[in-house]
């Protein structure tokens, strides 16, 4: 008497460990034949079997900058940030330019890194709380000599009259998305030279730089007081 064949058994899935929902998919099936059983049990009439499961997911809101004043803010790399002020300490940077930059970091178009500044508009700018109180005020040709050498220091680039691009990779008032946009062209401009704007960031030694305030007490004059 020939003995029957064994049973075929059913082959088992195996799912792929490589891939990254395999445990999901596992716990989903598990959970959905529980469930199909809890449904079956509960009416013994209905042999309807669950179909799927849906999870809902609430979304993350992220809460707004409180930030003072109506300008909004910019993005500003922490270690420059700490080299403005060891630069300012060791004199290696004029109080001129330092407020020169500030200014026209603060005031730069949202998304470009350009600030539309003429130098008198700079000038007028820095002057105006100074010109309130009846104190010194930096004068014109102070400012163009910082502008000339934070272009050196790359910090900032010329564009014409009136129109100063911002090193943005030192501070941004934009996105992420917008900043590569305006490094790429930056890029192209430069031949994607390395050491071009708005790379290799001085001032390249540090050094004592003579204190070219050149503020005078009314601009009218004509003559300031260099403090030194």
């Amino acid at each position: 008497m020939t003995a029957d064949p064994p049973a075929r058994r059913r082959p088992r899935v195996v799912p792929d460990a490589a891939s990254d929902n395999a445990g999901f998919d596992d716990l989903l099936q598990v959970l959905g034949e529980q469930l199909g059983e809890a449904t079956q049990s509960a009416d013994p009439r209905s042999r309807r079997k669950l179909k799927n499961v849906t999870f809902e997911y609430e979304p993350d809101h992220t809460a707004v900058h409180d930030m003072a004043g109506d300008a909004g803010y910019s993005l500003a790399s922490n270690w420059f940030t700490q080299l403005l002020a060891q630069l300012a300490v060791a004199n290696s940077i004029t109080k001129s330019q330092l407020c020169v930059f500030l200014y026209v970091a603060g005031g730069q178009q949202r998304g470009s890194g350009i600030a539309r500044y003429t130098q008198q508009e700079i000038t007028d700018g820095l002057n105006e709380l100074a010109a309130k109180k009846g104190g010194k005020r930096i004068t014109r040709s102070t400012v163009n000599r910082a502008i000339k050498a934070l272009v050196g220091y790359k910090w900032v680039e010329q564009l014409g009259n009136g129109v100063i691009q911002l090193n943005v990779r030192l501070w941004f008032h934009g996105n992420s998305n917008t900043q590569h946009a305006v490094l790429e062209q930056l890029a192209v401009k430069h031949n994607r030279d390395p050491e071009a704007f708005p790379h290799a960031i001085g001032p390249a030694d540090v050094h004592q730089e003579e204190l070219d305030l050149d503020f005078t007490h009314n601009p009218h004059y004509g003559t300031g007081r260099r403090t030194g």
